[in-house]
């Protein structure tokens, strides 16, 4: 896998992540049409795509603020749409180890499925490009779910973004990435297969980090982080730190 260390060049001095809130945690941003922190006058956005559980988790929320603040060189402003409306998958549905629980899934599935909801992300973001002049270029994360969107959505002619990446990432598949022209970054799970993650990495033709956390569970980065065990904390802060630093470096 390729590897990029944590104190490498710019990242070191970009990644001051605060100390991570266990439980409990207060958002430092604001509700419109959608969640949004980070400084006003940041030239740099970020479109989140959550996992299927969602708003509002802590967990997401602490790292949509991570980005947001904790580069010292760069201004990010984070936004997170709600594609859901308010009507999200409930997190109890996971994992579905149940026949009910794997029929409802199924069906928050058909009813949401990545494709539909990558086609409708350059016109967001060119949406919230009009709202926000100050921003000049656009960045795009995923998780879980939404890490297939960002696949989807980067792969295609239609990609509006600079850089872009996913954290424990749903539905891997390499042949996404023959088409992603842009820096990418995938942090894996250990639950994530290890072959077409892999081979997703080979795949990838431009600046990348590809990086599997072997001990952590698919959502480690989201809505399904237990920041209350120490490891997991610890471990979600160095994805957050990783995540800074490779755009840090490679968001031109």
């Amino acid at each position: 896998m390729s590897t990029m260390q944590e104190t490498h060049g710019h990242s070191e001095a970009c990644c001051n992540v605060p100390p991570v809130v266990s439980k409990g945690y207060k958002e430092k941003g604001s509700y419109e049409e959608f969640d949004v922190t980070g400084p006003q006058d940041a030239t740099k956005g970020i479109v989140i795509i959550y996992d299927i559980f969602g708003l509002p988790f802590e967990q997401t929320l602490q790292g949509a603020d991570i980005l947001a603040t904790s580069d010292e060189h760069t201004k990010y402003k984070v936004f997170i749409p709600d594609w859901f409306k308010g009507e999200p998958c409930p997190i109890e549905w996971y994992p579905p180890n149940t026949e009910q629980k794997q029929k409802d899934l199924g069906a928050f599935f058909g009813k949401y499925p990545p494709p539909s909801i990558a086609k409708q992300v350059p016109d967001y973001v060119k949406a919230l490009g009009e709202k926000n002049p100050s921003i000049k270029s656009w960045g795009l994360f995923g998780f879980c779910w939404g890490g297939k969107v960002v696949s989807l959505v980067t792969s295609a002619s239609s990609n509006p973004f600079t850089i872009a990446g996913c954290a424990h990432p749903a539905m891997v598949e390499p042949k996404d990435a023959k088409g992603i022209k842009i820096p990418y970054i995938m942090l894996a799970s250990g639950e994530e297969p290890v072959d077409k993650v892999m081979q997703f990495e080979e795949d990838l033709e431009m600046p990348k980090h590809v990086e599997i956390f072997k001990d952590q569970i698919h959502g480690w980065m989201a809505a399904r982080a237990d920041l209350s065990k120490e490891h997991v904390k610890e471990e979600y802060t160095r994805g957050y730190k990783t995540v800074l630093g490779f755009f840090g470096k490679n968001w031109s």
